[in-house]
């Protein structure tokens, strides 16, 4: 599937860049994987693969608790979306495949 791989992504946040490494899998429609920054990694939950438009959420602790919805659409080795807060609104991210 066009999902699966390691992905390094740059999330733009009002706080700076965040850098993370987003590993995905996908089984049939489902997306299954980690999103990691530095030593804190997460299991990403309700993930969704429609063709190259993606979907998950994940839960962070840093640099406060919050849950994150993303949005996303691969095109070949390049993947971009928003990441969306409850309170922060959303986030512009891109990112390309790791070789």
């Amino acid at each position: 599937m066009a999902a699966d791989g390691t992905w390094n992504i740059a999330i733009e946040t009002p706080m700076g860049t965040r850098n993370t490494t987003l590993v995905l899998k996908t089984e049939g429609g489902a997306l299954k994987g980690t999103q990691s920054e530095g030593s804190n990694s997460t299991e990403i939950a309700d993930g969704t693969a429609d063709g190259n438009q993606l979907s998950w959420k994940v839960s962070i602790t840093d640099p406060m608790p919050m849950d994150l919805d993303f949005t996303a659409e691969v095109d070949g080795d390049k993947i971009s979306g928003k990441a969306a807060t409850m309170m922060f609104g959303s986030f512009p991210f891109t990112g390309t495949r790791s070789a």
